[in-house]
């Protein structure tokens, strides 16, 4: 039987780009009542402020550890999945599934995964700069004509959906055979770096449009989640073609 409190301690709240301080202590609110406790905030505008502790309304004690830091790639780096929540998808997305189908995966891979789930600023939700960071997408169901969310009212439904999800599963053995070493968001990141410095190398983002390349080429390696010798591997191939072209 699951450890309730055990799994929900491999999510992280990712909040970026906060405008109003009162919307991360209502976050931090909605986040306690569902059992989850760690918070990061991308570039607040006010934090620590007295609105956000006001709000918070006892949960002052994930405010007082929330880490704060410069761009989402900090806030994912050690994390194995990075959900992100949009209502609408993108062109040249990752899947984008209603919360209540993502649960189900996002509690089976939080056995031994790292999960950030990411929600974008109050006004404009996620940039496409900070979805590409994303190997899924997510959306709560609501009305077509008006599906405008608070922040907090949003991390309280998927919060909620996540132990919901977590009730459904714990009678449930988790079949572990044939997992790999999962990577870290920092170890994948690396190898996007090594794939587009290589393709680089021989010319080839020179011929096309190189950004949407890479675009295209994060999406596809994200559908497959490598693990690390298969990322070891193809960081070899690509070491090995550059030192033969040099």
């Amino acid at each position: 039987m699951h450890n309730k409190s055990n799994i929900l301690k491999q999510f992280n709240v990712v909040l970026c780009r906060t405008s109003h301080g009162g919307n991360i202590g209502s976050s931090a609110r909605a986040m306690k009542t569902m059992g989850l406790t760690n918070l990061y905030l991308v570039k607040p505008k006010h934090f620590p402020s007295d609105e956000s502790y006001a709000l918070a309304a006892g949960a002052d004690d994930i405010l007082d550890k929330a880490i704060i830091v410069d761009s989402l790639e900090d806030a994912i780096k050690d994390s194995h999945i990075a959900i992100g929540f949009t209502a609408r998808k993108r062109e040249l997305s990752q899947p984008h599934k209603n919360i209540r189908e993502s649960a189900q995966n996002l509690i089976v891979s939080a056995e031994n995964q790292r999960i950030s789930l990411v929600f974008g600023n109050e006004t404009n939700g996620l940039s496409n700069d900070e979805i590409k960071h994303c190997q899924l997408l997510s959306f709560i169901d609501a009305n077509n004509d008006y599906s405008s969310l608070n922040l907090a009212q949003a991390v309280q439904i998927c919060c909620h959906e996540l132990r919901v999800a977590l009730d459904l599963a714990k009678d449930n053995a988790i079949n572990r055979e044939g997992l790999g070493s999962f990577v870290t968001y920092n170890e994948l990141n690396g190898f996007f770096i090594h794939l587009e410095g290589m393709l680089n190398d021989i010319g080839f983002l020179k011929k096309i449009q190189g950004e949407r390349l890479m675009q295209r080429l994060r999406l596809l390696f994200n559908r497959t989640q490598l693990d690390k010798d298969e990322i070891n591997i193809m960081r070899g191939i690509f070491t090995e073609i550059q030192k033969k072209i040099k």
